[in-house]
């Protein structure tokens, strides 16, 4: 059993609420993140019921700038050391660059990389003072390749991802760890946040169940892995980039991107994912 608090981003649902039964499954203390209050403390009292473990909850809406700053000032006033930062919360938007509001793509970036940022700017000084501590980042396979529809998200997660190994490299001379948690299509509110429960990527894609996505991210940091890719299909994708041209990429995105005749749309929401285990 592990001790060490561990402060989790978009806890309240999808990989974020499974990376944190996860944590609580191998006895970690958590500090719970999410923008609702009362999601958020009815995944807390799960995570007390089923693994015993203490959960703090602290409701934060990350795009607002001054939530991280917030969070880590709660945190120090409990009295906590968050010893493994976990950067999950993000999301997504599809449209044409020239269609979709600026509003969407500044929030994508506001959510996927300033907030990270921020939290890891405050949190990560202290692991270094102590010698100690792991930072999981969610990014994707989207961060491999360029996403036509997608390309804002696209974007933050090749910055997660290049960020990710750039800062493991800064901290090769001290204990503290980074990790890059790379899933594909998972069945997670995404899909419908993104208006895109249609697309080929959620009805025809090899959809993977959340808590799979959490129990490889969970094992990939606990091996102190930079990259962690779940599936065989993700696998083959990541290494394709290797062999396609970018063009052929993101012509093989755009398709993924394209919605499914509404007579050929089969798959729904929570179809794969299963309730969190104790």
């Amino acid at each position: 059993m592990n001790t060490q608090t561990t402060l989790v981003t978009g806890a309240s649902s999808g990989i974020g609420m499974h990376l944190a039964h996860e944590f609580a499954r191998h006895g970690h203390p958590l500090i719970l993140v999410a923008p609702v209050e009362s999601e958020l403390e009815t995944v807390a009292a799960h995570m007390r019921q089923a693994h015993g473990v203490n959960v703090h909850v602290i409701a934060k809406d990350l795009e607002k700038p001054e939530s991280a700053q917030e969070i880590f000032e709660e945190v120090q006033a409990q009295g906590l050391e968050v010893q493994i930062l976990v950067n999950n919360a993000g999301h997504g938007y599809r449209g044409k660059t020239w269609e979709l509001p600026i509003e969407k793509d500044l929030s994508m970036i506001r959510l996927n990389i300033e907030a990270p940022l921020r939290l890891t700017k405050l949190f990560l000084p202290l692991m270094v003072q102590r010698q100690s501590g792991s930072i999981l980042n969610t990014a994707s396979i989207a961060g491999f390749e360029p996403g036509p529809m997608l390309n804002v998200y696209h974007s933050t997660k090749a910055f997660l991802l290049s960020w990710s190994e750039a800062l493991a490299h800064e901290l090769s001379d001290t204990p503290v760890t980074v990790t890059a948690l790379c899933p594909g299509p998972t069945d997670t509110d995404f899909f419908p946040k993104a208006d895109m429960e249609g697309a080929r990527a959620f009805q025809e894609a090899s959809l993977m169940a959340p808590q799979e996505v959490a129990k490889a991210g969970y094992e990939g940091l606990m091996e102190r892995k930079l990259f962690v890719v779940p599936g065989a299909m993700n696998k083959a994708l990541v290494a394709s980039r290797r062999i396609l041209s970018e063009s052929a990429q993101a012509s093989i995105n755009a398709k993924f991107y394209e919605e499914v005749p509404a007579e050929k749309q089969t798959r729904e929401r929570g179809d794969i994912e299963s309730p969190a285990k104790s």
